[in-house]
């Protein structure tokens, strides 16, 4: 089955009504539904839900992870007697590659968990009822576990990667000097692989194992929610995962959902900014008349295998491409008609182009352009974009985020603004660019902004490089804007104690939390701001509490 993600409304109610086959799953937030179809219906389907809402579509999406908590103002904050901010009553929530639930980072002195849930998408069990699928595990059944010598037999879940367990004890390590909010608990979800649908779809390669479909990271967010309501307890979410798909504008139903949940009065969402500015995989330009040309050069390396790419530019222009391989062979210029798909095999060289196009967009008006080089051949090949009707000419184009695309594929005129990643892009999240708490200076991977609203991206950074916490092999290092939204979760945890939890502000949601956090962030006088790199500034949850003692 694959998932599809809506906007529920009358078309989607006719179209579960008249296919038996489609499983409606739940409502989320914001009336957004997930439909489960079978593999052979899914072009039927989007055919009668029609063209401009591809961002039905789920997005692969990948982990953003390649002394911290003083560097950004936690550590002062926490050792406050008066304040006494560790993120008491508060919950952490992880979507994610789970969580080493044995180790000591998440255990209080008497062997009981600080975990309230485990949802392992990927295991069978008892699943959560609304979901219907995985396996769910209640902090009862954790604590029995820890009290077993052989603890995996009673819940034999496990985090094979690392990366969800790090996160987690970076936010909420009991061991001194290591988690943000170690007070927190915790609601932690492991993330099943992509569909073989969506793998085939993006040209994801063979053999990557660490790739997610967003409907199932909103699924993860959702149930973080739901517990985090059961438990009458405000949450801290960290989401830790991105894609370089989409518009990067706010309009996907992923960033939708995100924008849509941070108004929630007790939660708050940090968003890794991506780690794309120095991967070579965005360039942009503008087409200044009708009739002109702009040539967008792919240099790809050997045994390249697929490369996916994608155009997108805005609802008042329109685009056409052809495509040039390194020998020179040419598909010529393919019509723009949304929803039409062209396929042509070269000649000289074993390469097949895919060429889509899909516009207006539901929601931004947006034109998507998909070129895909099926077996491509070294060397430069060329994406020859035409400007049909032109406006502002302005375009954007983007090849999939590092681990989810050819390794071997890089634009020759690479542009490392707008590398914000989707879902890091949605209006209202807490955008978490990352630096290093060793000499201040910017993490050199971490994606800038704007979006493509443009609206200022990242918000701010926080440290991301080389900062200690637990792996399930032991303690360990990581760098990477995972590890910056993972610690700002932390600062949110310590806020969201400090206003709901010690009731000096109830109402404390992402937007309330965002700005205080931003007030207190550490700026550099020889830059303005907010800027592309480095947001707002360096965060400083201290300063935070300092200007809230004046107002």
């Amino acid at each position: 089955m694959v998932s599809l993600i809506v906007r529920d409304d009358s078309t989607v109610q006719n179209l579960v009504r008249e296919r038996p086959s489609v499983r409606e799953g739940k409502l989320l937030s914001g009336s957004y539904r997930i439909l489960s179809v079978p593999d052979d219906e899914v072009l039927p389907v989007m055919q009668q839900l029609g063209n401009t809402k591809i961002d039905a579509y789920s997005i692969v999406v990948g982990l953003l992870g390649k002394e911290a908590l003083d560097a950004a103002g936690i550590t002062p904050v926490q050792q406050q007697p008066f304040l006494d901010l560790k993120g008491r009553g508060v919950l952490l929530g992880f979507v994610d590659t789970g969580i080493d639930y044995t180790q000591d980072a998440f255990r209080y002195e008497n062997n009981t968990s600080k975990i309230q849930y485990i949802w392992d998408q990927t295991a069978e069990g008892d699943s959560p009822a609304e979901y219907g699928f995985g396996a769910e595990y209640a902090n009862s059944e954790i604590n029995r576990a820890l009290r077993s010598p052989n603890p995996f037999e009673i819940v034999p879940h496990r985090d094979t990667v690392g990366h969800g367990t790090f996160l987690a004890s970076v936010a909420g390590s009991r061991k001194a000097g290591e988690g943000a909010a170690p007070e927190a608990e915790i609601v932690a979800v492991k993330l099943r692989k992509a569909s073989p649908f969506y793998l085939n779809t993006f040209s994801v390669p063979p053999g990557q194992e660490n790739v997610f479909d967003s409907a199932d990271v909103i699924q993860g967010i959702e149930y973080i929610l739901d517990r985090a309501f059961e438990l009458g307890r405000p949450v801290a979410v960290c989401v830790s995962v991105g894609t370089n798909l989409g518009g990067h504008d706010g309009f996907t139903v992923f960033e939708e959902y995100l924008s849509r949940v941070s108004h929630r009065t007790g939660v708050t969402l940090c968003a890794a900014a991506g780690n794309e500015a120095d991967t070579e995989h965005h360039t942009s330009g503008v087409i200044k008349k009708e009739g002109e040309v702009e040539e967008i050069e792919i240099n790809v390396g050997q045994n390249a295998g697929d490369v996916y790419m994608h155009i997108v530019n805005n609802a008042a222009n329109r685009l056409s491409v052809a495509v040039s391989s390194p020998t020179g062979e040419m598909v010529g210029r393919v019509p723009a008609k949304n929803g039409s798909v062209t396929t042509e095999r070269l000649i000289f060289e074993k390469s097949s182009i895919e060429i889509f196009y899909f516009f207006p967009i539901e929601g931004s008006g947006a034109q998507l352009t998909v070129i895909k080089i099926l077996d491509a051949t070294p060397g430069i090949w060329t994406i020859l974009a035409h400007g049909d009707i032109i406006i502002d000419g302005k375009y954007h184009a983007w090849l999939p985020l590092t681990g989810l695309g050819n390794p071997g594929a890089q634009f020759l005129a690479p542009i490392p603004e707008s590398t914000v990643v989707v879902p890091a892009s949605a209006v209202g999240v807490i955008t978490c660019g990352a630096f290093s708490s060793l000499d201040k200076s910017l993490y050199p991977d971490s994606s800038w902004g704007p979006t493509r609203l443009p609206s200022p991206a990242p918000d701010l950074a926080a440290p991301g490089s080389q900062v200690s916490g637990t792996f399930p092999t032991g303690t360990g290092e990581m760098s990477g804007t995972s590890v910056a939204a993972a610690i700002t979760t932390g600062a949110c945890a310590l806020l969201l104690q400090w206003g709901i939890v010690d009731r000096n502000e109830i109402y404390v949601d992402t937007y309330l939390a965002r700005a205080y956090l931003i007030r207190g962030c550490d700026r550099d006088p020889a830059l303005n701001y907010p800027n592309s790199q480095w947001g707002y500034g360096r965060l400083n949850l201290q300063n935070t509490f300092n200007l809230l003692r004046r107002t």
